[in-house]
């Protein structure tokens, strides 16, 4: 008879999620998963099967989180401009020197490393991108008719624009660009509406 396990699973993906994302999917060795974790080997293998199993539990938990929080505020009854501005913000006070934990975004961060060569991984990332891609449509066409936004304007392009932007505001910071230069990247997005 198999014993039962003696430990909460989700507590352990929440722990290995922190691992990924401090150090990334190549340089967390199984042991940091195990510290990080508290389990040990044959725990790790005999509930998440493999170490690329557990970083796509752990991926998927962060994008369900993150995407969440993003596609509540698009949804909001606010201006899209201070929809917009809001994420955008957020996005600048997390990759902030001083403010933020400078782990930039695990999405980011693995769409660098894996999504290239890793088809479960890139199909993963489109997923989220097509669903904040639509988020972020619907927010900016609502705008449009509010007429908070220029009719002329191509609401998908600006959809792909808005999400560009959160990503060069990761990259810029993890580069070294300073709290005004990332502010400029999001004021400069804000003005294209």
């Amino acid at each position: 008879m198999a014993r039962p396990r003696q430990f909460d699973e989700e507590q352990a993906v929440q722990a290995a999620l922190e691992a990924f994302w401090a150090t990334g999917y190549e340089a967390t060795s199984t042991q940091d998963l195990c510290d990080a974790t508290g389990l040990g080997r044959s725990s790790i293998y005999n509930t998440f099967s493999s170490k690329h199993d557990l970083f796509l539990r752990a991926l998927r938990r962060y994008i369900e989180h993150m995407t969440t929080i993003q596609v509540a505020n698009l949804e909001s009854d606010r201006p899209i401009h201070d929809k917009i501005r809001e994420l955008l913000a957020a996005i600048v006070i997390d990759e902030d020197e001083e403010t933020g934990d400078r782990r930039g975004c695990l999405v980011v961060n693995t769409a660098i490393e894996l999504a290239g060569r890793d088809p479960e991984v890139a199909s993963l990332l489109k997923r989220d991108y097509e669903r904040r891609h639509a988020a972020i449509k619907a927010a900016i066409d609502v705008g449009r008719l509010d007429g908070d936004v220029d009719p002329a304007k191509d609401t998908d392009a600006l959809a792909h624009t808005v999400i560009g932007t959160v990503s060069a505001i990761r990259l810029a910071s993890r580069s070294g660009v300073n709290r005004a230069g990332l502010d400029a990247l999001a004021n400069t997005t804000l003005g294209l509406l």
